[in-house]
């Protein structure tokens, strides 16, 4: 198999005429085994003989999560007993939606996880500590596993958690790699400091992480990621993928964000009236899956808003790569003339050495004004620091949110949620 798949270093034309061959496969494969496409396609007059080119694919109506929630069984290509993986997405906004996998999509999502993880520069015989949950119907820790297997790399199925258990993992298998939440490494970090753990010279050169951002727009290191790397001499990479795509942005050795798959999935950036945004500006990242068998997706719109770049890379891929995600369209925050996202005030929290753990809660006020309420544990919770944090928020984000100080033991409990899969940093209460 090859890890460096030929048409991610063909020409931008090359690689717009393969996708477009492949979504007109597409379109007749919806059309004769989709029963919601099949309506949509009625609905709307559309005749897939005329949806020649990419550009094209404007004729036809997006879809959004809760077309899942609603029709979830019509999105079903395939018979039930043909499923062989169920899982749920995460439901990080309303129910879950149930996702199943053909024994063809669990070879497509290993090859996805396969070229991805290839792409950060895991190989042949490395060994990989993966500090992510493998069951509880989650989809990434299972991709990871096969397409590592596919690479031929040894695995070290931690899952999350239990640092001292984490340690003894590493003295004893020597991986190279760790797949992982990034906040997490700085529990590590923490753990192995107070137990005099000579983790600097451990056999970790770089960890894949996943769930959280550790990069500014520009590609820099954020807070989180220079707060690790201050202390530990690793390489990060960041991934973003998510159940519905079925397939993974990662980054090359030159970090310079997540690269796409033209073989597995078709990409359009859209502005709030679904028009595609201009070069240099972000909007919402909209997915047309490429070879799925079970639930194809067509312009189906994430939620994530993203800036996309397609100057061509140094590491010699010619496909556009996505920045990282900037905030949910569904957890935009309107607070007093300002808009912000989630990820803008979690970057100041990380910031202060002295929090050891926080929860930005957001809920409308009487009169339908969005508040902003953040509770957080530290040892230093005198006015002074209070009034330090809020400081902080007016000049970066020009917000003055409450401030809430809670016994760690008691919010721990609640970020780090047994059942979640990535800390509950951010609750949604409007």
């Amino acid at each position: 198999m090859e890890l460096f798949p030929s048409i991610e270093k063909s020409s931008v034309q090359e690689i717009k005429t393969f996708q477009e061959e492949k979504l007109k496969e597409l379109l007749k494969y919806l059309e004769n085994h989709s029963p919601f496409y099949q309506r949509i396609f009625k609905e709307n007059n559309i005749a897939i003989s005329e949806i020649q080119t990419l550009e094209d694919l404007q004729k036809i109506p997006t879809t959004a999560k809760n077309d899942i929630q609603q029709n979830n069984d019509d999105f079903f290509c395939v018979p039930m007993t043909e499923i062989v993986d169920f899982s749920t997405t995460s439901g990080t906004l309303g129910d879950p939606v149930t996702f199943g996998l053909s024994e063809k999509d669990m070879e497509r999502i290993a090859y996805n996880e396969a070229i991805s993880l290839s792409c950060a520069g895991i190989s042949k015989g490395d060994v990989v500590q993966m500090i992510t949950t493998i069951d509880k119907r989650f989809i990434a820790g299972l991709a990871y596993l096969l397409g590592l297997r596919k690479i031929g790399a040894g695995v070290v199925r931690m899952g999350p958690g239990i640092p001292e258990l984490q340690w003894d993992s590493i003295f004893r298998y020597k991986p190279k790699y760790l797949i992982t939440v990034p906040s997490f490494l700085l529990k590590m970090i923490d753990y192995a400091e107070k137990n005099g753990l000579d983790y600097e010279n451990s056999s970790v050169v770089g960890a894949v992480c996943i769930g959280e951002s550790i990069k500014n727009q520009d590609f820099t290191d954020n807070i989180l990621s220079q707060k690790i790397k201050e202390k530990w001499n690793i390489q990060l990479y960041s991934t973003y993928a998510s159940t519905e795509m079925s397939t993974a942005f990662t980054e090359c050795e030159l970090q310079n964000g997540g690269h796409q798959h033209p073989e597995l999935i078709i990409t359009e950036i859209l502005d709030d009236e679904g028009n595609p945004v201009k070069e240099g500006e972000s909007g919402e990242l909209t997915i047309t899956t490429l070879g799925v068998e079970a639930i194809p997706l067509l312009r189906f719109k994430t939620g994530d808003i993203v800036k996309p770049h397609y100057e061509p890379c140094h590491c010699g891929r010619n496909t556009m790569r996505l920045g990282p995600v900037i905030g949910r369209k569904q957890q935009m925050i309107k607070y007093k003339g300002t808009t912000l996202y989630p990820p803008a005030m979690n970057d100041i929290l990380n910031d202060f050495n002295g929090i050891s753990c926080y929860q930005i809660v957001i809920h409308s006020s009487e009169i339908g004004l969005d508040e902003i309420i953040i509770k957080l544990s530290t040892e230093n919770s005198d006015e002074n620091f209070v009034n330090e944090v809020r400081d902080h928020f007016r000049a970066k984000l020009r917000v003055s949110p409450k401030i809430e100080i809670v016994d760690f033991d008691i919010l721990s409990k609640i970020v780090f949620h047994p059942n979640s899969r990535k800390p509950i940093t951010f609750i949604d209460l409007r």
